[in-house]
Formats: structure tokens, C-alpha cells, sequence
């Protein structure tokens, strides 16, 4: 027998099944068990993340647009006005974006609350890279 079919055949140890039971039964009822809740917690780090990422760019952003500033007015050139718009897309998305995948994978199992919270990163770093690169071409 090879190592792939032993694998499969192994079921899994019996308070790790029972806890992907229990949790099932939870969706089904429309609450959130203990692993599911887990998951989303786990999955919201990484969405942190991607708002911690958006937080610093913004200070970083004001900062670097409040000393161009201050060199254009020494040297008597205009103003540079701070992409507040932009900044502010890229503050909102990972919280509009977790939110959806959380209401979308209530009711699910939990191999589909996975699939939708690894989704919705790859949603949310490419609703960022999009808004910048969409900016950066609007704007030069």
C-alpha cells in the first residue's frame, strides 16, 4: 500500500474530529463554534497586518509630502497636495474585505472559512496594489 492511499485511509484523532463535528453543527445552527472562531481570529492577524501596512504608509506618506512641502515654500515653488483619497482606500479595504469574508464564511465549514479568509488576502492585496498603481497612472 502506498504512503498517499495509507494517508488518506488514517482517520483523523477522534477530539480533532469531534471538533470539526462540533463545529459544523454550529454553522449549520448559524453560530460560530470554537474552531471557526479560532480560524477567523488566525486569518484576522494576517489582516492586521495588511493594516499595520496602510497605517504606516499613511504616516509615512504625510511625512514625506510635509517636508516636500516645506522645501517647495522655502525655495518658492507650489504646494504638493497629500493623496488623502488614496490613503484612505488603502486604510479601508483590508477592514471592508475581512468583514465580507467573515458574513461569507459564517454558515460555512471549515475547510471553506479557509478558503474564503486565503481569498479574501489575495482580494485585498490586489484591491491595494490595484488603487496605488491606478493612482500612479491617474496622477504622475
Amino acid at each position: 500500500m502506498s504512503d498517499a492511499k495509507a494517508a488518506k485511509d488514517t482517520p483523523l484523532p477522534e477530539p480533532v474530529q469531534e471538533a470539526i463535528e462540533a463545529d459544523d453543527k454550529a454553522a449549520r445552527r448559524g453560530k460560530l463554534g470554537w474552531l471557526g472562531l479560532t480560524v477567523a481570529i488566525l486569518f484576522g492577524l494576517f489582516y492586521a497586518y495588511d493594516l499595520f501596512e496602510a497605517i504606516s504608509n499613511t504616516i509615512g506618506v504625510v511625512t514625506q509630502y510635509g517636508e516636500v512641502n516645506r522645501l517647495n515654500e522655502v525655495i518658492g515653488r507650489p504646494l504638493v497636495a497629500v493623496p488623502w483619497l488614496i490613503l484612505v482606500i488603502d486604510l479601508v479595504i483590508p477592514i471592508v474585505v475581512y468583514s465580507a469574508a467573515f458574513i461569507i464564511g459564517f454558515r460555512q465549514n471549515l475547510i471553506s472559512k479557509d478558503l474564503v479568509f486565503i481569498l479574501g488576502l489575495a482580494v485585498a492585496a490586489a484591491l491595494s496594489l490595484s488603487v496605488e498603481t491606478g493612482f500612479i497612472l491617474l496622477f504622475p
